[in-house]
This record gives C-alpha cells, sequence and structure tokens, in this order.
C-alpha cells in the first residue's frame, strides 16, 4: 500500500490508521504534511512522531514494537546512585528549552548532520510555549552540561532527545525527570524505538497496539497542578 500523502494546509486531517505502517523501515506512516501544534499534538496522542533529514520531506512514524519505561521502574546503577549522591549536578525544568534543543541538535560522534532542523525547532519551541513540550536541565555550577526535551499530554511524557557534556549528565537527567514524573501523577512515558542505553535504564518493548490503547486512557488524564513549574 502507497504512503498516504498529507495535506500541508490541513492541520486537521486525520493520520492513516498506525497499523498500516510500513514494515520496513519500521513505522513508517505518512509523507509530507505540516508542523502545525495541531498536527503535532494529534500525532502523539496517535502514538505517531515526526522524523526527518533536512533534506527530506516531513516523514511520520508508528514503529512497531515501542520503546516504553513506566515512572518508578526505572533501573539506576551502582555508579550512577553514586554519581547522585555525590551532588555534582543540578537539575531543574523549563530553564532553558531552546538552548537544551539546540544541545541535541549538535552532531554526535562520528555524525554530521541532525534531524533536529530549524523547521523543528520551531515547531517545537511553539508546543513549548503552549506548556507542551518541556524541558529537563542539568547544570555543573553555572554551566550547561546535560539535558533532555519532550512532550506531555496528559499522563503521558514523550521523549525526544537528550545530550550530555559530562559523565551521566543525561542520566541523571533522566532518571530525575522519572521520579519527578511519578510524583506529578505521569503513567507511561514513551521512549519512542529500542535503545541499548534505555533498556539498560529500564525501558521496555511493547506492542505498537498495546502502546496505543495506552494512550487513549493516558493522555486525557490529569497530572498535578504543579507539574513544569521552574524549579
Amino acid at each position: 500500500m502507497p504512503l498516504q500523502m498529507l495535506n500541508p494546509f490541513d492541520p486537521q486531517q486525520p493520520f492513516p490508521d498506525p497499523e498500516t505502517a510500513l514494515i520496513e523501515p519500521n513505522g513508517l506512516l505518512a509523507v509530507g504534511g505540516c508542523l502545525s501544534m495541531q498536527r503535532l499534538l494529534n500525532a502523539y496522542q496517535h502514538g505517531i512522531f515526526p522524523w526527518f533529514n533536512s533534506n527530506e520531506p516531513i516523514l511520520w512514524w508508528s514503529p512497531d514494537p515501542r520503546l516504553v519505561i513506566v515512572p518508578g521502574q526505572e533501573k539506576i546503577s551502582r555508579s550512577l546512585k553514586k554519581t547522585l549522591r555525590r551532588g555534582i549536578y543540578k537539575v531543574t525544568y523549563d530553564r532553558c528549552f531552546v538552548d537544551v534543543m539546540k544541545a541535541c541538535a549538535a552532531p554526535r560522534q562520528n555524525t554530521t548532520g541532525t534531524w533536529i532542523t530549524e523547521e523543528i525547532l520551531e515547531a517545537y519551541q511553539r508546543l513549548h510555549q503552549h506548556h507542551f513540550a518541556h524541558s529537563v536541565e542539568v547544570w555543573k555550577g553555572d554551566v550547561l552540561v546535560g539535558g533532555l526535551y519532550g512532550v506531555a499530554i496528559g499522563q503521558v511524557f514523550f521523549g525526544e532527545s537528550m545530550f550530555h557534556r559530562q559523565t551521566d549528565a543525561s542520566k541523571v537527567a533522566f532518571v530525575t525527570l522519572m521520579a519527578q514524573l511519578r510524583q506529578w501523577g505521569y503513567q507511561l512515558v514513551d521512549c519512542q524505538v529500542r535503545s541499548e542505553h534505555l533498556l539498560s535504564l529500564g525501558a521496555k518493548e511493547i506492542p505498537r497496539s498495546q502502546f496505543n490503547a495506552l494512550l487513549q486512557h493516558y493522555c486525557s488524564a490529569n497530572v498535578s497542578e504543579q507539574a513544569w513549574k521552574e524549579r
């Protein structure tokens, strides 16, 4: 079945059924459209996310299986516990969202490109301005050394990307956020696709159908009014 082409001028256009996504490449569902806030929020609530390089059209994905983690079920290694006890890092929320995104966009080792294009950066800044996208920052003194960002809808946090400039800084961001999400009443964190790094931190793969069923329940639920207040 050919991929559906989305209309860039109709942000209310529904996505295809995620179960019709391609097997190879895993989860490719649709092409085109736009990155309006309305379309992005609709995508996330249906288990769909954008991922594309700067020389490609917008590509929409819903892979099977899906990598997730339940707040409170994260695994913390002895070495990471030691780092946390030392207290060398400070963690904040939503203090410098754009800086975190730009740091995540920096080329990684043995790579030259990035999927976090200017178009993506602008789209997620809009989500942040409307309190849907959030960042976690890790500081060593006054220097930003790690962090992550993602999208929060209801009781689900959709993780997008993380970075580190000091040992364990991104792990500190991740496990600190997991504890905070549990306190706020979040039930699920989407990690998108298989990653040995995230599996080591407690993530697990579940069928796409199960993931989307959980989204139907949790995306419409409420969380603490204190969630994501700058701290």
